[in-house]
């Protein structure tokens, strides 16, 4: 199996009195049946440390275009009935579609144990450039990164209207990429002042900046053969 270089990100808040289920549900029913679908390899989940997101939930597939796909759709477009209860609960949701821009290490051997991110805009001319050849082998040197990956949104997929997204109300969020940082450790994420391999003006080009941490929470593969 090639490595994937799709992603669906989805950030969601959720009252305390409403985790236990939304857990039972993503962890007994939602995620098996998103890694049953073709080309998906994985997905996660991430408990928000600090400020962060409640979740952040995540599947990791062949290419972003699966994301688009008439399987991916038809699932969407047909929510469980547990689906529609569940998503009533979401708050704040913000849900993108990615293409892998950049990264930097080795995909680790099981799930990593905590991960920080960065939503950020850029006024740069080649974000994935800067980070391919500057940032990301930097980020790696640290002793608890796994690895680093940067990933570009497609606004076309993401913008795509769903019947589950009009039931949980969200639409993509502003940032055009996201960083991935996948850490051994639990620490900060970085920020615009913490990112290594910039000089101050490319530091300042950086704005809209969402730094979050989280720790696993769940993790399932795609079936053998899928």
């Amino acid at each position: 199996m090639s490595d994937p270089i799709g992603l669906m990100a989805f950030w969601a808040d959720f009252e305390e009195t409403a985790i236990t289920e939304i857990r039972r549900w993503h962890n007994c029913e939602h995620m098996l049946e998103r890694v049953s679908i073709p080309g998906f390899q994985c997905g996660r989940r991430y408990r928000g440390s600090g400020d962060a997101a409640t979740f952040l939930m995540y599947y990791e597939t062949d290419t972003a275009e699966v994301l688009g796909s008439a399987p991916y759709r038809a699932a969407l477009d047909a929510p469980t009935d547990w689906t529609r209860q569940s998503l009533l609960h979401f708050r704040n949701p913000a849900r993108n579609i990615y293409a892998l821009a950049a990264s930097a290490g080795r995909a680790p051997a099981s799930p990593a144990p905590f991960l920080t991110t960065l939503r950020f805009n850029a006024d740069l001319d080649d974000v994935p450039g800067l980070y391919g050849t500057q940032v990301l082998p930097r980020i790696v040197e640290q002793d608890d990164v796994l690895r680093a990956r940067l990933w570009k949104i497609d606004e076309d997929i993401s913008g795509i209207q769903t019947s589950e997204r009009q039931i949980y109300g969200g639409g993509p969020g502003e940032q055009a990429f996201l960083l991935f940082i996948e850490r051994t450790t639990e620490n900060a994420p970085e920020t615009q002042d913490t990112l290594p391999g910039l000089s101050d003006t490319q530091r300042a080009a950086h704005r809209d900046l969402f730094p979050e941490a989280g720790w696993l929470d769940f993790a399932l593969e795609a079936p053998n053969g899928h």
